[in-house]
C-alpha cells in the first residue's frame, strides 16, 4: 500500500521537480548578485572584524544545504522511506533479524494502516469486488484484505526472499547525473539489486516475491478473483507501482531540497 501512494505523490511532485532541474542549470549562467555586507565601507561590520573571521568560519556561519541524495527517513514526513539509502553511503548488510523488522515497519507504520483504510474507502465506494456486499462489514472487508495484501507483499519482497536469496532490500540513490540517467537507474533496480555482500544480482526479491505474494492473495479473495488472469494483473501491477516508489525514492531528495529548503540533518 505504500507504494500505491508514493505513486500519488510522484505525480504531484513531479512537475515541480524538472523546472527545479531547470533552474538549477540557469543559475549556473546568471551572474551572482553584489553581497553589499562584503563591501569595505558596508555598516555595521569593520574591515578588521572581516579580516580575522577565517574561512572555515564564514562557512560555519552560513546554513549548509544537505548533500545531493540525502535521504529522510519519511517522504513530506508521512510517507515511510526506511529502506532508502542516501546517495554514496556505505553501511553494514543487514541482518536476517534487520530484514524482518524493515517489513515489520513498513507494515505496521500508521501511515500504513490509516491509508489502508482511506483505500478500503475507495474501493468500495467504486464496488471494486461485489462479493463483499455493502455496509459496515464490507468495509471491514475491503479493509483487512488490504492489510493482508501489505503485510505479504512486505514479508516476501523485504525478508523471506531476501533472506533466502543473500538481496540488499534496500533502495540506493544514485543522486548524481541527469534526470534521464538516474529515472533509467530508478527503473532497472526492479530487476537488478545489491547483494548483502556488495556485488549486484537479478533482483528476485522484487520479481519472484511479488509474484509469490499475488498467489498468496488467492487463498484469501473470492472465488472469481483467483484466476490466472486477476492473478498476473496483481504481480504486474505491484511491480510497475514499485517502479513508480523508486522513482520518488530517487528524486525525492531533489524534491526536499529545492521544493522545502532541507538542511542538513533535517529527517
Amino acid at each position: 500500500m505504500q507504494c500505491k501512494l508514493s505513486i500519488s505523490l510522484l505525480f504531484l511532485l513531479a512537475g515541480a521537480l524538472v523546472p527545479a532541474f531547470a533552474q538549477q542549470k540557469a543559475a549556473t549562467s546568471e551572474s551572482r548578485p553584489v553581497d553589499l555586507s562584503a563591501l569595505p565601507d558596508a555598516p555595521g561590520q569593520s574591515s578588521d572584524s572581516q579580516q580575522s573571521q577565517t574561512p572555515a568560519a564564514r562557512q560555519q556561519s552560513q546554513p549548509q544545504e544537505a548533500p545531493a541524495g540525502q535521504q529522510t527517513k519519511r517522504i513530506l514526513g508521512i510517507v515511510p522511506n526506511f529502506r532508502s539509502v542516501s546517495a554514496d553511503q556505505k553501511l553494514p548488510p543487514l541482518s536476517p533479524r534487520d530484514k524482518f523488522k524493515l517489513a515489520f515497519e513498513d507494515s505496521f507504520d500508521y501511515s500504513d494502516v490509516l491509508y489502508v483504510g482511506i483505500l478500503a474507502g475507495v474501493s468500495q465506494a467504486e464496488n471494486s469486488y461485489p462479493e463483499f456486499h455493502h455496509g459496515a462489514p464490507a468495509y471491514a472487508r475491503y479493509y483487512w484484505h488490504g492489510f493482508v495484501d501489505t503485510v505479504d507483499g512486505n514479508l516476501m519482497t523485504e525478508f523471506i526472499v531476501p533472506t533466502s536469496t543473500h538481496e540488499d532490500p534496500r533502495y540506493y540513490t544514485m543522486g548524481h547525473g541527469g534526470f534521464v540517467k538516474r529515472t533509467g537507474y530508478a527503473i532497472s533496480r526492479l530487476l537488478i539489486t545489491r547483494t548483502d555482500s556488495g556485488g549486484t544480482t537479478p533482483n528476485f526479491a522484487e520479481v519472484v516475491g511479488n509474484g509469490a505474494a499475488s498467489g498468496i492473495a488467492d487463498l484469501y479473495y473470492p472465488g472469481q478473483e483467483r484466476t490466472w488472469t486477476k492473478t498476473g494483473q496483481r504481480w504486474v501491477t505491484q511491480v510497475g507501482l514499485d517502479g513508480a516508489s523508486n522513482l520518488l525514492k530517487e528524486f525525492w531528495p531533489d524534491i526536499n531540497s529545492k521544493l522545502f529548503h532541507a538542511r542538513t540533518g533535517d529527517d
